[in-house]
């Protein structure tokens, strides 16, 4: 049985320059060596108007259950001026114990560890009782719409069962052991436009000024308290990211404007609930200054906890073991695509330490992605018991 050696696996995956949603051939180049291992594969093409293709990866070893499987994403953020960089973002180069490449933190590494693991697991465990599998997609760092959210619902349709899936995000914010994922908050966008009437900034009662309408409304909805958090999620906030007046001339009131604001909330509110509160808040607003608004809402997901389980615990005592620090059970950080797969499975997050990821000459500790490695290997050993 052929062993795979998490470095050099890292290093050849971190070589295709596979930005979102661009494939670069690096699912092709994953799925012949997971055939190596004996899994049956199938790189899944999904499409949709307005959105650009993207490629996937199931890939299952077995035909029992429980059916363990590991998710991941093997698109990567564009490496901003190459000419920061002090080495090529796709020639991986190893300096000062860190392997350095764009992707090397988030997340080829931890892909490459799991291959590795699942390598050596099979070299003494041929005939293990379950299946192991991966679920891999191209477009985690983009839109997320023809990625795992597909994925998922083409699974279930096959029927496809898994028992537990581990998400290979990088979770630690500083050293490798400090966190595992059970949840994160839901994302709303909304973006706001308020119509008002165009005039001379001279003759303000012939006019309807939208800027002052739309600064009503931020403020009130910024002035907001969702609440005080839960035992499990931080609190829930809004934050206003843009403003846009389109408006060439200084003495000219304008017809209208715009702003986009992202809220970030816990379990104690759902998409719907904040959208009904918002929308209220808007019809008083626009009311009493008689203007017209239209509002556009985008949710990337809703707010999840995974409660832990036997699995869960066994996890956090390996990690615990090898790298001498308990992982705190979190929900903090950004949304994942554990959002989706939570649908078919319950599961976690537990990768490499996340510092430099998205960053110039993003880089990965050596001794953090061998243990890593040493960890999803004892995960598999635990878990097939």
């Amino acid at each position: 049985m052929k062993t795979f050696n998490e470095i050099q696996l890292a290093k050849e995956l971190i070589k295709f320059p596979s930005i979102t949603p661009v494939d670069a051939g690096v699912m092709k180049f994953l799925e012949k060596n997971l055939k190596k291992l004996g899994f049956k594969t199938k790189i899944i093409e999904f499409k949709e108007k307005n959105f650009k293709p993207v490629k996937n990866l199931y890939a299952r070893l077995g035909n029992r259950e429980p059916n363990f499987c590991y998710a991941g994403h093997l698109d990567v953020v564009p490496p901003g001026n190459i000419k920061d960089w002090t080495t090529n973002p796709f020639k991986p180069s190893i300096k000062k114990g860190h392997l350095i490449g764009r992707g090397a933190n988030d997340m080829k590494s931890s892909i490459a560890a799991f291959v590795s693991a699942v390598s050596t697991f099979l070299c003494k465990n041929k005939k293990f009782k379950g299946s192991i599998s991966f679920l891999i997609t191209g477009d985690e760092e983009g839109d997320a719409i023809n990625g795992t959210k597909k994925v998922v619902d083409y699974l279930k349709k096959k029927r496809e069962r898994i028992n537990f899936c581990l998400v290979g995000e990088p979770t630690n914010p500083n050293k490798l052991g400090e966190m595992i994922k059970i949840g994160r908050r839901g994302s709303l966008t909304g973006k706001i436009t308020v119509n008002g009437v165009q005039g001379h900034v001279a003759y303000p009662h012939r006019a309807n000024n939208p800027s002052t309408t739309i600064i009503k409304i931020l403020k009130e909805i910024k002035d907001i308290k969702f609440d005080k958090g839960t035992r499990d999620f931080q609190p829930t906030n809004l934050e206003v990211t843009k403003i846009n007046i389109i408006n060439n001339a200084d003495n000219v009131i304008p017809r209208s404007a715009e702003a986009t604001f992202n809220i970030r909330f816990n379990n104690k509110h759902s998409s719907s609930s904040i959208k009904k509160r918002l929308n209220k808040i808007f019809r008083k607003i626009s009311k009493k200054s008689k203007s017209n608004y239209k509002i556009e809402y985008r949710v990337s997901g809703e707010a999840f906890l995974t409660k832990p389980n036997a699995t869960t615990f066994m996890i956090q005592n390996i990690i615990k073991k090898i790298t001498k620090i308990k992982p705190k059970l979190s929900t903090t950080g950004g949304t994942s695509d554990l959002r989706f797969i939570r649908k078919l499975s319950p599961g976690l997050e537990f990768g490499l330490v996340g510092k430099t990821m998205h960053k110039v000459d993003e880089a990965v500790s050596l001794n953090d992605l061998k243990k890593l490695t040493k960890i999803y290997n004892i995960i598999l050993e635990n878990y097939f018991k």
